[in-house]
């Protein structure tokens, strides 16, 4: 599936038609989470041709997916959104990883199936842990490549609400108070106090380049109190810089908050998890998994994880 390899060109020198298919992720039915566009056999297309497919699709991300040079890695892929390439994304990765992992066991026809696919991202290699079931749907869990790290900010309580439309009140809850951190994407985390403040957020971009500097931080706004029971998180994603008024569901930003939940919640030595509930005000609601192991009182490693279910497929000739 990921070797098609060379120029593939037609008579008369026509690019054939390029095989895409479009994902909803961080979700396992259609028309919620988070979509995604994957094309499987991408080689053969230039960093300019990719830049311009993912602004055809116009989604958050759009994965290509090569050869890797690594043998015994499953896959190469490059993440881009409208506008620019990602060095990790993590709803692409969880897509990615179940689309690749559906392809893989096709032919053992329905009844689970469980594998372990590794993607070469800018980031570098990603682990992801896989089940499908022979549907258009599956699961799939990635090891978070790179631990949280604390991304220095300097987030003045005033400005920041103000870049939401909010008041100095209404921000934080419990002892939690924004905070940046970055797990391959930087990103500033801003505790709101509960669910209709959050409802009630509008981004102003001017304001958030003042609030979070000049190269305004995405923002991921969230709360304790949730729509569901089950849930631990509620959170809301605005990254106006990166072509994005709002992401309904963003597992870079959950890779990060694991330290967020360290810093402020004090989790005990050992393995905890958290789902996140994220997508709600803009009608796709989307669920995603983070489990976080704790050591030393700090971080020692992080997992993502979620459903996504393939809605669409079809050729994209250029």
């Amino acid at each position: 599936m990921v070797g098609a390899g060379d120029k593939r060109r037609l008579d008369g020198g026509r690019l054939m038609p390029y095989r895409y298919a479009i994902l909803d992720v961080f979700t396992d039915r259609a028309l919620a989470g988070n979509p995604l566009a994957v094309l499987p056999e991408a080689a053969g297309l230039s960093d300019a041709q990719m830049q311009a497919i993912a602004a055809e699709f116009n989604l958050s991300e759009t994965v290509f997916v090569l050869p890797s040079a690594n043998p015994i890695h499953s896959a190469r892929v490059r993440i881009f959104t409208p506008r620019s390439e990602l060095p990790f994304a993590g709803h692409p990765t969880v897509g990615t990883a179940v689309y690749l992992a559906m392809a893989k066991f096709a032919e053992r026809g329905e009844g689970r199936h469980e594998g372990v696919l590794v993607l070469d991202e800018k980031i570098g290699p990603v682990r992801c842990g896989v089940f499908v079931t022979g549907g258009p749907s599956g699961h799939a869990m990635f090891d978070v490549p790179k631990l949280p790290e604390a991304v220095p900010a300097t987030l003045d309580l005033e400005m920041v609400a103000a870049a939401f439309g909010l008041t100095r009140a209404e921000l934080g809850f419990e002892n939690h108070r924004p905070s940046a951190y970055t797990a391959g994407l930087a990103f500033a985390f801003v505790p709101v106090r509960d669910l209709s403040v959050i409802a009630r957020a509008r981004p102003d971009a001017a304001r958030m380049a003042t609030a979070f500097g000049p190269n305004s931080l995405p923002a991921f706004l969230y709360c304790r109190q949730t729509e569901a029971t089950g849930h631990d998180f509620h959170a809301r994603m605005f990254a106006l810089g990166f072509g994005l008024s709002e992401d309904p569901a963003t597992g870079s930003a959950a890779a990060a908050f694991a330290a967020v939940v360290q810093q402020f919640d004090r989790p005990p030595a050992g393995s905890h998890r958290y789902v996140i509930e994220q997508g709600f005000e803009m009608k796709r609601p989307s669920l995603i998994t983070l489990e976080i192991d704790v050591e030393g009182g700090a971080v020692a490693a992080a997992r993502i994880g979620g459903d996504a279910i393939v809605v669409a497929e079809g050729t994209l000739d250029i």
